[in-house]
């Protein structure tokens, strides 16, 4: 790494952190050319099942796709009863980041917002049950920047409600409630690998559930829709590829050509996985040095208790955080300040959604978002990603200091 000079290197919010050992797996994976899913894949996939602790883990090219392959899934003819149709609604909250929301619109449901906590900036579960309906089938909520939502609750309203509840699980792998990963407690569960998050594949990100037919239905709409759950490059794996009769169709129609849902082609590549298997090796690193920088920062903004709100962490939470976020009544003045000295800074993504250009003619229902307009207004926040060192959490103080007793 190059040497930190104060005011002259950037502090990022975030970036991607690796050596040898990604580049080599990279060029071991371009050397076998095997360009779509295969060993790598599969010992990826493995591997993040067993750190999570959830049976099964299907990889994809975003994490915004294993939010589409999430609630895709839940529309399939296959659930039944259970199957979410256009009009019904998904309780979910405006702050946030779009692609949470974005597949619930994508899929004709109706979104049902909720407002969040200050401090931990999660779904105020007080006030779900005031929003839910006849039409209401499932709760999709994120972990915001790593810290845990109150789950215990959440998955008390879903069983009484017989709601599926699905985790945004992106800004918070690593994270643990009462000493279980986030990530092991929803219907269905996703991951990101996009550069900023806790480990990076470039791209890509996974779909995680502990349901082999909701796996069966992702797994689908994942690869084009298709019937067939042969991998890339294997035949027969049913051991019936030409002995199977759809309606509409001729008896023994080759099985990798049967499409039971509308899907999509969303897999993720083998020179991906193979970079994710050498983060995945690195993860619990990663995560102990987000605490650490977390912990170091919240001493630092502690100093200073009459300019900042500083975030809540729930009992039972454990974050692995994926940054540190700040409420203060001057944001717009003290962020030009951090980004005139180099400090990085970011909005808690879309603040409210509802207040962005793409959402202005949705359909939806909404309980009264006082405390996400007043994140859109004053909260921002900064990295804690394992790059940044102590030297550059000594200049933050500094900087801070400096903007204060001005």
């Amino acid at each position: 790494m190059p040497k930190f000079i104060p005011g002259k290197t950037n502090i990022p919010y975030a970036a991607r952190v690796y050596d040898k050992r990604e580049i080599n797996n990279l060029i071991s994976a371009a050397k076998e050319f095997w360009l779509t899913i295969g060993r790598y894949c599969d010992k990826f996939e493995q591997g993040l099942s067993k750190f999570i602790g959830v049976k099964y883990c299907m990889l994809c090219n975003s994490g915004s796709s294993a939010n589409l392959l999430a609630i895709s899934a839940l529309t399939s003819p296959l659930l039944k009863e259970r199957r979410l149709k256009p009009g019904d609604e998904v309780i979910t909250t405006a702050c946030g980041f779009p692609t949470t929301l974005n597949p619930i619109l994508q899929n004709n449901l109706i979104p049902v917002f909720i407002d969040i906590d200050l401090g931990t900036y999660n779904i105020r579960v007080e006030n779900i049950e005031k929003f839910i309906t006849k039409k209401t089938r499932a709760i999709f909520v994120p972990h915001t920047l790593g810290n845990p939502a109150d789950i215990d609750s959440i998955i008390r309203i879903a069983k009484k409600y017989k709601l599926w509840f699905l985790e945004d699980n992106c800004d918070s792998f690593g994270s643990k409630y009462k000493g279980r990963y986030t990530g092991s407690f929803g219907d269905i569960s996703t991951l990101s690998f996009f550069p900023a998050h806790h480990i990076t594949t470039g791209e890509g990100g996974a779909v995680l559930t502990d349901n082999p037919l909701l796996r069966k239905i992702i797994l689908s709409f994942r690869d084009w829709g298709r019937d067939c759950w042969c991998k890339p490059g294997f035949n027969d794996t049913c051991k019936a590829r030409f002995k199977h009769k759809f309606e509409g169709l001729p008896y023994g129609y080759d099985h990798k050509y049967i499409y039971s849902h509308i899907g999509y082609n969303l897999k993720m590549t083998e020179m991906q996985a193979a970079i994710g298997c050498a983060q995945l090796e690195k993860l619990p690193e990663f995560i102990r040095i987000r605490q650490r920088n977390f912990n170091a920062l919240y001493k630092v903004f502690n100093e200073y208790q009459s300019y900042f709100l500083l975030p809540i962490t729930r009992q039972y939470s454990c974050p692995s955080w994926f940054g540190f976020p700040i409420i203060t009544s001057d944001r717009d003045t003290i962020i030009k300040h951090f980004e005139e000295h180099k400090i990085a800074t970011r909005m808690l993504f879309g603040g409210n959604l509802l207040k962005q250009p793409a959402y202005k003619n949705i359909k939806y229902r909404s309980d009264k978002l006082t405390n996400t307009d007043f994140v859109m207004n004053h909260l921002f926040w900064i990295g804690v990603y394992p790059g940044i060192t102590t030297e550059m959490i000594a200049y933050i103080k500094k900087t801070i200091k400096e903007y204060i007793n001005a």
